[in-house]
């Protein structure tokens, strides 16, 4: 096991292109790191830049007390996990789990021995004889685990292992990966475009965009104190609900709108947030995360200045939970997050066609009974608000 760092670290590819900017992360020895971010944010290129797999154009890269820049794949004491399961399909599961040990020229009793043991940690002693094409998906994925864990490496560098499952069997292998990382203790690295499995799976979760390093963190201090826009639009599902807005003062408190609406800004927030006070009378961007909302034939004490009336236009119930699609006033603000992950169509607005400018989504408690089409009241939790900077769009 061990510590691995990255100092300074940049990556231009030969056309000019630059995949990963002026990255500086250290992860500790034995943590789980998740890198997430969308399409082309740079996440996978850092993690091949560590396997040796990409050059690195600037800074370096540190497994434990050594500088890797220069070493070749197999010299840096490394064991990948790929989207594709990479197995050879001539081969028994057994001699899969074997093969990297026996170009090493290890004994073959130690071999051996590697084997089983891999074997009984994934619960794939019975399939030993087997070939891949006998395999399901989820067998493929454990066997390719017990060929990275067989290497005893100093670390894991995961790229989407779990992305070719379905959805199911992605969260019990999610949880599967977890617990095993937890019991090996070996410093890995988790590359997914996948918040939900970020959230879940990482000690620390780093979330990239553009190249750039956005924010490191827990995963809880993420979503409630996100740097940005960004990664307050990025961590969270379905997304945050962004609006342009204006704050006011009203009686000694802060307010803020929401299209026609006024909400009472809670006054812990208020003293937490000093510099709201500089952004008085100007238009700041405000997020509500939609499990903020609630019906408030759920939770009648909710003060009416912090209400809003609505009209459903959409409703989803999930069993533990009802989602509620509906508009407003409000100028919608598209989030880079989302932006980043569809490209430049994402401006478009929502309800561009309607005689609102924006659909948000409340995420309300399965009690509720509101229908499609109804007119219903909201209470907003006005403690759990979020104000970005609309020029720069960092937290305020």
């Amino acid at each position: 096991m061990a510590e691995i760092a990255y100092e300074s670290v940049a990556k231009i590819y030969p056309d000019g292109t630059q995949a990963v900017r002026d990255l500086d992360l250290e992860i500790a020895d034995g943590e789980l790191m998740v890198l997430v971010g969308p399409s082309g944010c740079g996440k996978t290129t850092a993690l091949r830049m560590l396997a040796g797999l990409e050059e690195i154009t600037e800074g370096e890269i540190r497994i434990g007390d050594t500088i890797v820049n220069d070493l070749t794949p197999r010299d840096r004491d490394i064991a990948m996990v790929f989207q594709s399961y990479a197995l050879y399909p001539h081969m028994t599961v057994a001699d899969n789990l074997a093969f990297g040990l026996k170009l090493r020229k290890l004994p073959k009793q130690e071999i051996r021995e590697r084997v089983q043991r891999a074997a009984r940690t994934l619960q794939i002693e019975e399939f030993l004889k087997r070939k891949p094409r006998a395999l399901s998906g989820g067998q493929r994925q454990r066997v390719a685990m017990g060929r990275a864990i067989v290497r005893e490496p100093q670390a894991f560098l995961m790229d989407e292992p779990l992305s070719n499952l379905d959805a199911k069997l992605r969260v019990q292998m999610r949880a599967e990966i977890h617990q095993l990382q937890r019991r090996l203790g070996v410093t890995t690295i988790y590359v997914t475009h996948d918040q939900v499995e970020a959230m879940t799976m990482g000690d620390r979760v780093a979330v990239m965009n553009a190249g750039h390093l956005q924010q490191v963190d827990t995963p809880q201090v993420l979503y409630d104190h996100p740097v940005n826009e960004f990664v307050a639009g990025f961590i969270g599902s379905p997304s945050i609900n962004l609006v342009e807005s204006e704050l006011t003062r009203s009686n000694g408190h802060l307010e803020v709108s929401l299209g026609e609406h006024k909400l009472t800004v809670d006054d812990q927030i208020a003293r937490n947030r000093s510099g709201l006070a500089d952004y008085v009378g100007k238009k700041v961007i405000l997020g509500i995360r939609p499990e903020d909302f609630e019906d408030t034939n759920v939770e009648p004490d909710a003060p009416p200045d912090r209400r809003i009336k609505v009209k459903a236009d959409l409703t989803e119930p999930l069993g533990s939970e009802v989602l509620v699609h509906f508009g407003t006033e409000a100028t919608g603000v598209v989030s880079s997050a989302a932006a980043a992950d569809v490209g430049e169509d994402a401006e478009v607005r929502l309800g561009e066609d309607d005689d609102v400018s924006t659909r948000l989504i409340a995420r309300v408690s399965p009690k509720s009974r509101i229908a499609l089409g109804q007119e219903v009241e909201l209470a907003v939790d006005t403690s759990r608000l979020y104000f970005f900077d609309p020029e720069n769009r960092e937290t305020i």
